[in-house]
């Protein structure tokens, strides 16, 4: 490639993460081996089972679908624009492509060889975390400006739709591998690895780690005749040996080998090679791993045929959820993984009820709404859903809503088997309320949205919040249309939202001090959902209503997407995108703890720097306190 291609190629690179990481020298390098590749329109540039490339791409022009084979048809998992990343899984896997990446108009494709890329990559940990936690995850908010492309990974399924649940937990590897003494010969090694059919020993005295012999090091050190085979095995073992800790997810693992060009690692007590040999973690370790994608939950969840079979699955994400959080994954990460695992246990609910009762009458839409429509339910809360059906005529209605009626009481039955508790306002399909037709919803929604505060209650507001868990799409999208309709320029509606969401007591007092529980059985125990958790999300709601945001309903993501909507506030929402992450992540951590909802937190229970942490995550209020009086008339239901 020329240099005048190159450094075009190099300039757009830069533009882009994880490319911003590397200097333009470094880029104007790889930019070198790159490879233009004029895709035309309904090309296929790779598809699914096809042995993996010696490059991944970068869409410069055009636009590339990438899909997937789910429930034998094919599927559309995500849209690559320009600056898009894709095809990134022959820099980490071994197994072959498990999507298809097609022009949909004509398009330029950046190759960019793993092999030119990767010593950059190794040398800039950013790079590397950046890469790793993409492939892992699908969970890039669209909408983040500080990521101004995405990174589309190579291990998901449409039906799926969520990040690979098992890349955070602890792997399973060899606990039981071969231990060898210096004074072994190789002639004895090899045999001992050959009868085990294993591809590497480690060297041990007194059950400590001295070093390594993988088969690669027979093919290099003695295969050549560089070494006799009556020669000692620590002549050709490597040391020392990098040693990970027992409980190191595939994540790290992944990372660690990245990074050290290696494919097996010792694995210890504390991680050191000061303590005993546990075992050993092998390249294949990983790719097993991974070859559960898009997630075990999520097939065992598709096979399950009751109610205890999906509560086993819910009791796995528990320990997954209070895996992730002690390994520090970001909670944005987490609540991508329980969402998505949450909202297929209510889908397959639905299912079950339909096997029982036959099938529906006409088409509706079961939504899970609330905490579950916002995917933030990561601990066990109450369920909350509703029930829309398409319209039929009036002889017919009865009948219809009777089948919907059985339909959510069976499907709410089995969800609070599964152990998500019952909600106390009655937010259940099951409520002859709740289950009722598209034109009653939407009577319902231009009641609670033109005459607010005479036709609504402090509970109504969770109705905005809404996710599909099963039925038609074009049904929630009706309702979406006309809420969206129905609250441009309402300000009598605004002002009833931004009421209730500034009525809640304040979570600081005037010196700064913890506003506690005055009495109950919570008394001296501070409400970190009432006072910090809705208040961000009551004011995040209200702002995407106000500003025409669709299709956004997690509370960090709307405050994110605020953000690049309102730039003049930016500031104020980011720091609240942030403050969520950390309320969220104490009430999560205190509900593992105690196995509860984690409402209430023990404050003298918290260390100095975590009590200091959650003041801090409390202090953006009052600028988005002062933010919503000063944007909305707050005057009627003052």
């Amino acid at each position: 490639m020329n240099n005048s291609i190159a450094e075009r190629v190099a300039t757009f690179l830069k533009a882009y993460k994880p490319f911003n990481y590397l200097s333009f020298e470094d880029l104007k390098k790889i930019a070198n081996s790159t490879r233009v590749i004029i895709l035309e329109k309904d090309k296929t540039l790779f598809q699914i089972n096809d042995s993996l490339h010696d490059s991944f791409y970068v869409l410069n022009s055009g636009v590339v679908h990438l899909t997937v084979i789910s429930d034998a048809e094919e599927s559309l998992l995500n849209k690559c624009y320009p600056g898009d990343i894709f095809g990134l899984r022959p820099f980490f896997a071994k197994n072959n492509y498990q999507m298809t990446a097609k022009a949909r108009e004509e398009s330029v494709v950046y190759a960019i060889p793993i092999d030119a890329f990767k010593p950059f990559a190794l040398q800039n940990s950013e790079v590397l975390t950046f890469l790793l936690e993409s492939f892992a995850t699908n969970t890039r908010n669209p909408s983040d400006k500080e990521n101004t492309h995405k990174l589309l990974p190579d291990n998901m399924n449409l039906s799926d739709n969520q990040a690979d649940v098992s890349y955070f937990q602890s792997l399973t590897y060899n606990k039981n591998p071969l231990k060898v003494k210096r004074e072994d010969s190789i002639k004895e090694v090899a045999q001992l690895m050959s009868d085990n059919l294993i591809e590497s020993a480690l060297i041990a005295e007194n059950n400590l780690a001295k070093g390594i012999v993988t088969d690669a090091d027979f093919r290099s050190k003695v295969a050549t005749g560089k070494h006799g085979i009556q020669s000692y095995i620590d002549k050709i073992m490597t040391c020392p040996v990098l040693t990970v800790p027992e409980n190191i997810s595939l994540a790290e693992a992944q990372l660690v080998m990245i990074t050290h060009n290696l494919n097996h690692l010792c694995v210890t007590e504390d991680g050191t090679d000061k303590t005993p040999i546990k075992g050993i973690i092998s390249q294949n370790d990983l790719i097993a791993a991974q070859a559960n994608n898009p997630g075990v939950l999520l097939k065992e969840i598709k096979r399950s045929l009751s109610a205890l079979e999906l509560k086993h699955v819910r009791e796995s994400l528990t320990d997954i959820i209070q895996t992730s959080i002690s390994k520090n994954i970001p909670l944005n990460h987490i609540n991508a993984i329980a969402g998505e695992v949450t909202l297929a246990i209510v889908r397959r609910a639905v299912e079950q009820a339909i096997l029982e009762l036959g099938s529906p009458p006409v088409p509706f839409a079961f939504l899970s709404i609330g905490s579950q429509g916002r995917k933030e339910q990561l601990l066990y809360t109450d369920h909350d859903n509703i029930l829309v059906f398409e319209d039929v005529s009036a002889e017919k209605y009865r009948d219809v809503k009777d089948y919907f009626l059985q339909l959510a009481k069976k499907t709410t039955a089995t969800l609070e088997q599964v152990g998500f508790l019952h909600c106390p306002f009655g937010h259940v399909a099951n409520n002859t309320n709740l289950c009722k037709s598209l034109t009653d919803w939407t009577k319902q929604y231009n009641s609670w949205i033109n005459t607010p505060g005479e036709n609504t209650n402090e509970n109504c507001t969770i109705f905005f919040d809404y996710e599909l868990a099963f039925g038609e799409q074009s049904i929630e999208n009706a309702i979406t249309e006309n809420i969206f309709k129905n609250v441009k320029n309402n300000t009598l509606f605004y002002d009833y939202l931004g009421n209730d969401a500034l009525k809640k007591p304040t979570p600081l007092n005037f010196f700064k001090k913890f506003n506690l529980e005055e009495e109950g059985e919570h008394k001296g125990k501070f409400d970190i959902k009432t006072k910090g958790l809705m208040p961000l999300t009551e004011c995040a709601r209200l702002l995407v209503l106000s500003f025409g945001i669709k299709g956004i309903n997690n509370t960090y993501l709307r405050f994110k997407q605020l953000g690049i909507s309102d730039p003049a506030h930016a500031e104020i929402y980011l720091d609240c995108a942030e403050a969520f992450l950390t309320l969220s992540k104490f009430r999560a951590m205190e509900g593992l703890k105690n196995d509860n909802t984690g409402e209430f937190i023990d404050i003298e229970e918290l260390s100095k720097a975590d009590k200091e942490k959650l003041k801090h995550a409390l202090i953006p209020f009052r600028n988005l306190e002062e933010l919503i009086k000063d944007k909305f008339q707050l005057t009627q239901f003052s």
